[in-house]
């Protein structure tokens, strides 16, 4: 087999089994699935996953570096298309629901099942979960020193209050069994979110 057609045939099964992790992992929870389980849903033998993956624990750690690299690098795209401070962490929380609801089987990987991995909560992988949520106080920092942001607000604050919140409504929407539309929740909570975090000399507006 030629070298680069090897190279894509690998990282083709790669992207399969990962593909298979998250649907059994989001259906099945991450203890209870199973290697094999994983490898019939990606069409591969079971020893085939222990080429690319050392474990169930491995799997599930480079799933998550993997997806937040792309989530990450879709994230500074938008907010690189807003003008404003305002507007960026209003796209910020609009994109962030709006992918849950897209994507409900990743979804429930990263929120649900990536808690209950102890080795995730010791893993220096959780670097790409602080990156991820540090956009939120970048933005912040951005916007108090153009003036559009309150200077007497915490970047720090903002960003783990702003996280938390999505955090918990997107885990809400996953337990309750998906019935509400996001899109419409992100638009509201995105409003008075950022609303408050302008220069009292706004009144309010952005």
């Amino acid at each position: 087999m030629h070298k680069a057609t090897a190279t894509a045939f690998r990282q083709d099964k790669r992207a399969r089994i990962l593909d298979a992790a998250v649907k059994v992992f989001a259906g099945r929870g991450f203890h209870s699935a199973t290697v094999a389980e994983i490898a019939r849903v990606a069409g591969v033998a079971d020893g085939t996953i222990y080429l690319y993956f050392k474990s169930k624990d491995d799997l599930l750690l480079r799933l998550f570096d993997e997806k937040m690299t792309d989530l990450l690098a879709q994230l500074r795209a938008a907010l690189a298309e807003e003008k404003s401070a305002p507007a960026r962490l209003r796209r910020f929380i609009q994109l962030h629901l709006s992918l849950v609801e897209r994507n409900p089987d990743l979804a429930a990987v990263l929120i649900v099942e990536l808690r209950q991995s102890a080795q995730f909560i010791k893993a220096a992988d959780r670097a790409k979960l602080a990156a991820y949520v540090d956009l939120i106080a970048e933005v912040v920092r951005a916007g108090q020193e153009t003036g559009e942001l309150s200077a007497a607000i915490s970047p720090a604050t903002v960003k783990r209050a702003v996280f938390g919140a999505l955090d918990e409504l997107a885990l809400g929407w996953l337990l309750s069994g998906r019935r509400t539309s996001l899109k419409k929740t992100a638009a509201e909570v995105a409003e008075w979110l950022v609303r408050g975090l302008l220069p009292a000399q706004n009144g309010g507006r952005s």
